[in-house]
């Protein structure tokens, strides 16, 4: 019931006249493991970030990307859900859904360094080189100082001037901010400038592709290699994480 609610919620904010989605194919399938509940992924130096949510089995992992093997692990205690991550410099930060706290992780062995406080909830995080950006699961986008994690502003997100909600994992991809959608199987690029969306990426086929059945396995994980222009997708509780070839378009 819920998933169909959502759904006609989608269906009544974000239906009108558009562009046809962003074009892709599908390049490569890459193992990924099926347990990970994915709240938030990155690509950095051959390597995927991940981290998985669910309380008392949230965790971040650095992950092989040819085999899915998890080459470091951190546990999140309990009661924390874990939420969206990003690297800054030499550190790793990550958000907690409910908790209003985050954590800041030494990158090179997860070691603890700090936390910080923010209101509402935590959902998805990506960094543009000067500020973090995360989402708390609304139609707004909060950006962060990288150092302090101190709010600085915030742009709401729309498309044909209305807002689009349910904001989840964020990625910086070719100057745009890409999000994943919870209960949609688009991702949407956002003109980090004004919020409003550019066009969206319809990855329906890769849910096919994955073989995932259950609702709550949504896609949800988004990664870019910007030095061979790759782009990762992955899901809750996915078997396959994927590398796909995003059609590059002038910016207007």
């Amino acid at each position: 019931m819920r998933r169909i609610l959502f759904a006609l919620i989608s269906a009544f904010i974000l239906a009108a006249p558009a562009r046809a989605d962003t074009p892709w194919k599908l390049v490569k399938a890459y193992p990924h493991d099926p347990t990970a509940f994915t709240e938030g992924l990155f690509y950095l130096d051959g390597a995927l970030y991940e981290s998985t949510g669910l309380e008392g089995q949230s965790d971040i992992r650095k992950v092989a990307l040819k085999t899915g093997k998890i080459l470091q692990r951190r546990v999140i205690d309990r009661p924390y859900f874990g939420e969206g991550i990003v690297n800054w410099k030499d550190r790793l930060i990550s958000l907690t859904w409910r908790h209003r706290r985050g954590f800041v992780w030494n990158l090179a062995d997860f070691a603890p360094l700090s936390d910080f406080r923010y209101q509402g909830e935590g959902w998805g995080m990506t960094q543009d080189g000067r500020h973090i950006i995360m989402s708390d699961g609304s139609a707004q986008l909060r950006f962060l100082d990288p150092d302090s994690l101190a709010e600085q502003r915030r742009i709401t997100v729309t498309w044909n001037g209305r807002a689009v909600d349910r904001l989840n994992e964020l990625e910086w991809v070719r100057g745009e901010i890409w999000a994943n959608i919870w209960y949609d199987s688009r991702i949407a690029r956002i003109d980090p400038a004004t919020g409003a969306v550019i066009d969206w990426i319809d990855i329906a086929p890769l849910l096919k592709e994955a073989g995932v059945r259950d609702s709550e396995a949504v896609a949800n994980g988004i990664a870019y290699d910007a030095a061979r222009d790759r782009v990762f997708i992955t899901g809750k509780n996915w078997p396959k994480l994927f590398e796909i070839k995003v059609a590059s378009e002038p910016r207007s």
